[in-house]
């Protein structure tokens, strides 16, 4: 199989994360729940992975980086800690349903939201961010890049203005984490949400959300932490205030191990190949005789990405062409974000993505271009 739909999850480990998970399988306990080897043992290796994401992502303190199943776990965790009724969000129309769904719970519940619009190529209209601000408005939650077009947010122009008003900014990194350089506290970011199974390259299961320091984050979820445990409360310290339960120390121990590969094959180093395979592949088949293929690529960074469509064919049809025929795995349909459909006009038909990872080769890349012809040709 041609696995290129790495923008779901990556299929392709790095081998010692196998590894990692294996060991820490037959050998660990329970992270802070004893003092006996097992239990130390994990919790050595968690605070470890805390330290290796703090310094990946430009965290100012590695007990602000807590552990979630992954980022909707973890969006879910940040805007309904921080936000409530009262406030007002500006969003983008590029938002998955991680961050939609929380949005829109909100607003049902009184909360005023706005979307900063995208075009029908799918390019936001970031000269609408002032005509959007409301005297309590909180926020701005925004992903740092769509996970249908791989567009990249323009970080630095969001982030100023919510600089510039008094805004938080909570980001949704799952697309670029690990894949695009990120340093939340250079480039303004309140609070960081990621997930460890996409381009970190780690174990589904695994995932979190780096904060700046001073905020106060209302825990989404409490229980046992295996400290303070005469309290009726949740322990206020961070990571504590948001890790209730047993963490997932199996998967965060082949988190680790990614992490080590990625800090030694460097992420630029993972970015730059990435896209030359995307783009290799976009340049494949932009000219293909029905084909649509959708976002910007004139920008120098984005996501490793490409969606299309062939012609009217329904694109769950294209997709089990290319798997059934071309031995081909992408991804078709709404990919969980009703609004960017909307905006290019493809409810209806969905659409085919195409993601690539470190793993993936040119003869990959080739074959599915040669796959797309082929499609196209037939539909022609």
């Amino acid at each position: 199989m041609i696995y290129l739909d790495n923008a779901a999850t990556t299929r392709t480990k790095p081998a010692a994360v196998v590894r990692a998970v294996t060991e820490a399988l037959t050998s660990y306990g329970s992270c802070g729940r004893g003092a006996h080897e097992g239990a130390l043992a994990a919790a050595r290796t968690v605070y470890g992975v805390r330290e290796k994401l703090a310094a990946l992502f430009g965290c100012p303190r590695a007990d602000h980086v807590c552990f979630a199943q992954n980022s909707t776990q973890a969006l879910n965790t940040a805007i309904s800690g921080l936000l409530g009724p009262e406030d007002h969000v500006i969003s983008t129309d590029w938002e998955h349903n991680s961050v939609l769904r929380p949005l829109y719970r909100l607003r049902d519940q009184g909360m005023g939201l706005d979307f900063l619009p995208a075009d029908r190529q799918g390019r936001l209209d970031y000269g609408a961010l002032p005509g959007l601000l409301r005297r309590n408005t909180r926020a701005l939650v925004c992903n740092h890049a769509s996970n249908l077009t791989g567009d990249l947010l323009d970080l630095e122009r969001v982030s100023g203005f919510a600089g510039e008003y008094g805004l938080l900014l909570i980001l949704d990194a799952s697309q670029t984490a690990g894949s695009i350089p990120i340093d939340m506290t250079a480039q303004g970011v309140d609070v960081l949400c990621f997930t460890g199974h996409k381009g970190l390259l780690g174990p589904q299961g695994t995932g979190g959300l780096c904060l700046r320091e001073g905020l106060e984050i209302r825990p989404f979820a409490v229980g046992g932490t295996g400290v303070r445990s005469y309290s009726e409360t949740q322990p206020a310290g961070y990571p504590t205030r948001l890790e209730a339960g047993t963490l997932n120390g199996h998967g965060i121990a082949g988190l680790g191990a990614a992490l080590d590969f990625l800090s030694e094959t460097g992420v630029e180093t993972v970015h730059a190949r990435e896209d030359a395979l995307a783009r290799r592949f976009y340049k494949a088949v932009r000219g293909l005789p029905g084909v649509r293929v959708y976002g910007d690529f004139s920008r120098l960074i984005r996501a490793p990405i490409v969606t299309l469509n062939i012609g009217d064919w329904d694109s769950g049809q294209v997709s089990d062409e290319l798997a059934e025929r071309f031995g081909i795995a992408t991804r078709p349909g709404a990919h969980c974000a009703p609004r960017i459909h909307r905006c290019l006009g493809t409810e209806e038909q969905g659409a085919v993505r195409f993601s690539w990872s470190w793993f993936n080769t040119e003869e990959e890349t080739d074959a599915a271009a040669e796959g797309v012809r082929i499609l196209a040709l037939e539909a022609d």
